[in-house]
């Protein structure tokens, strides 16, 4: 069985003894594919709204092993398609109820975690997007407008001065940030581990080292099946929950590309290091590059950093070798000494892992009651609350598939869902679009200017 990675938040924990593999075959009500957030934030609503149901976790590592381990610790309200994208969808109505329950999905999350007793270093204290430049100052005001229109209130999102960014965080060259309440700061590893504790107390039954090898829809007279390296799992309902892992089942392959992002963390921080930037109430931050970066304070005093800029593997391919890119690790190390440049200690830990990004970059989550087939993912990078939010919506509807619910009635819900285009030209176009943020980030720093490659990059995006 393969180890954890070697990630500041697994180096952190006490890594337990992994769980029994299945042993030979299994009858449950629900079988869970995935023993990730999404998985286990399932089986846990599932097992709260009726505790008789007999839910098996089959995981092909241990819990946590993916991006549910690995990932930037924010729990946010951001969901990952635009709200543009949202209201020419599903309309302005539709889409607020949507943003206002992810907003409350961040507090709710981290009551559950209390409920459970599970210490994930969970602290609410907002996230702020510096703009550093002339061109970021215009996309974060610009984005700050917007959401107004929208009927977004200040108190939910809104722009920071200067002077208003410095008695909260600070980074060097800050014109000023957008600034929303709605995240949380949480120690990513301890929460996947102690939700498994916990979905066990409550009687769900987790198979780690079981790999799922193809998932086998009912038909009129058999039920789902879970064909797995050590035997098959019958169920009423066999719910996919995999995120960047998906492309490796069977006929998968172009539901979500996997995209590698990348992390690296400092070893702790001295309080007067802090005191010189601020972060006092632990918010995230990233800023308005095109490139995506973000980061955290950790309990520990630790700047934990991520970002993108790993290439897309052709044929949505997924190796542990790609979880390590030393130019990538470069480029993370040099943007954070750029933020933070009296930081003179060497990066301790550097690690990666896929995300899941579907064609449209909406989430989905699907229960087909007659093929007694379930699933729910594709968080582009936003997982953390949006795997609890899909988890609830997968009960709901498999617990009472006639009742409406807030979850199960979100617009993504059951929702068509668009496949990836064939190789090439995925590969062709993701990488295309990786190219050009990264060109239109180094000629903002270089000129003070917008290129004409942010223009390109935001036509393909919306292709």
């Amino acid at each position: 069985m393969n180890p954890p990675p070697p990630s500041l938040w697994w180096s952190d924990i006490a890594t337990s003894t992994p769980r029994p593999a299945l042993r030979g075959d299994l009858d449950v009500d629900v079988a869970i594919v995935g023993g990730g957030y999404t998985g286990l934030w399932t089986a846990r609503a599932l097992l709260r709204g009726d505790p008789r149901l007999r839910v098996a976790i089959v995981e092909s590592r241990v819990c946590g092993f993916g991006a549910s381990g690995r990932n930037g610790g924010w729990v946010s309200s951001i969901f990952p398609a635009s709200a543009d994208a949202v209201i020419a969808r599903v309309g302005l109505e539709t889409y607020t109820r949507q943003r206002l329950l992810l907003q409350d999905a961040v507090v709710a999350l981290g009551d559950a975690a209390r409920d459970e007793n599970i210490e994930c270093s969970y602290v609410r204290g907002g996230t702020v997007s510096f703009a550093r430049s002339v061109p970021q100052e215009a996309r974060a005001r610009a984005y700050v407008d917007a959401a107004a229109a929208h009927g977004v209130a200040p108190a939910d999102l809104r722009w920071l001065s200067a002077d208003e960014v410095r008695e909260l965080a600070w980074v060097a060259g800050a014109r000023g940030a957008a600034y929303t309440p709605h995240c949380a700061r949480i120690h990513p590893a301890r929460l996947v581990r102690g939700l498994a504790d916990a979905v066990e107390r409550r009687g769900a039954v987790i198979y780690e080292g079981t790999a799922a090898t193809r998932i086998v829809a009912a038909t009129p007279t058999r039920r789902a099946r879970v064909l797995t390296t050590h035997g098959e799992v019958r169920a009423d309902y066999v719910v996919r929950a995999t995120e960047g892992f998906t492309p490796s089942l069977a006929r998968q392959r172009r539901r979500v590309v996997p995209l590698y992002s990348l992390m690296i963390a400092t070893p702790p921080l001295s309080d007067a290091w802090w005191s010189e930037y601020g972060f006092a109430t632990a918010p995230t931050f990233n800023d308005e590059r095109h490139l995506l970066v973000y980061g955290q304070r950790t309990a520990d005093n630790r700047l934990a950093f991520g970002g993108r800029g790993s290439p897309y593997h052709f044929g949505s391919t997924v190796e542990p070798r790609y979880d390590h890119d030393d130019a990538v690790f470069a480029q993370l190390t040099s943007s954070l000494r750029e933020l933070f440049p009296t930081l003179d200690a060497e990066v301790t830990h550097r690690w990666g892992g896929p995300l899941a990004m579907p064609r449209d970059k909406f989430p989905s989550v699907v229960v087909d009651h007659e093929r007694g087939l379930a699933s729910a993912g594709g968080y582009t990078g936003d997982g953390v609350t949006m795997s609890f939010v899909a988890g609830q919506a997968l009960a709901d509807l498999i617990i009472a598939p006639d009742e409406s619910t807030p979850y199960s009635s979100l617009p993504f819900v059951n929702a068509p869902t668009r496949r990836w285009e064939v190789e090439p030209l995925r590969w062709l176009g993701i990488n295309t679009g990786i190219a050009l943020a990264t060109y239109a980030d180094h000629h903002e720093r270089r000129h003070g200017t917008q290129s004409r490659a942010s223009t390109w990059l935001d036509r393909l995006m919306d292709a």
